[in-house]
């Protein structure tokens, strides 16, 4: 039946839960764009037979195939851009370095594209904050309520260098009382957990 299997890739994205990202459904597109292709040749024909044999009987499927083709088009664009937000989301909840585990899901183009955000969101942060090289918006996505945070470390890391040139050596099972922003990202990576006293 027609745009079934277009739906079904919207139906894919809306089963999984939000934030993450499921494996590209390259086989499901594919077969998307070659309905659509077969539509649009099918189309043509019967085009160009209404216009030499005067057949108006044709208009209807014509327009059906028409509808069919733009509703494969909305599905597949929405099933595109729903996962490049889900891949900008990953971006500011991850840092610049995703966990392979969500590389793995991402096909090559969108490896491209968030590389390719990754360096435009960079540049926007250095072109903020006058001679002081930048400004971090993606730190402090919620407003903190106390500017030092007690961490445990979940696995080995090695040194992390604090502002004021300490270095603290950050090995498994370990607890530090360190800057909230400089341990933010190491949060969400995995690599330290906020201890909650």
């Amino acid at each position: 039946m027609f745009c079934e299997k277009a739906v079904e890739l919207v139906r894919e994205l809306q089963r999984s839960n939000d934030g993450q990202l499921p494996a590209f459904n390259e086989d499901g597109v594919r077969q998307v764009l070659q309905e659509m292709e077969a539509l649009y040749e099918q189309n043509q024909a019967d085009v160009n037979e209404t216009k030499s044999e005067q057949r108006v009987d044709l208009l209807p499927s014509i327009r059906l195939r028409h509808c069919c083709l733009l509703r494969n088009q909305r599905c597949v664009n929405a099933y595109l851009y729903d996962r490049l937000l889900r891949i900008r989301a990953l971006r500011w909840e991850y840092g610049s370095v995703l966990p392979a585990n969500v590389r793995f899901h991402m096909n090559a183009e969108e490896v491209q594209w968030f590389a390719r955000y990754k360096k435009s969101l960079a540049s926007f942060m250095r072109s903020l904050g006058r001679g002081s090289g930048g400004l971090d918006v993606t730190q402090d996505v919620q407003a903190p309520k106390s500017l030092y945070i007690q961490v445990r470390c979940v696995k080995d890391h090695g040194v992390l260098e604090i502002d004021d040139g300490t270095p603290v050596l950050l090995k498994k099972n370990s607890q530090h009382f360190l800057p909230r922003w400089k341990c933010e990202h190491l949060i969400r990576q995995g690599v330290l957990e906020h201890v909650v006293s």
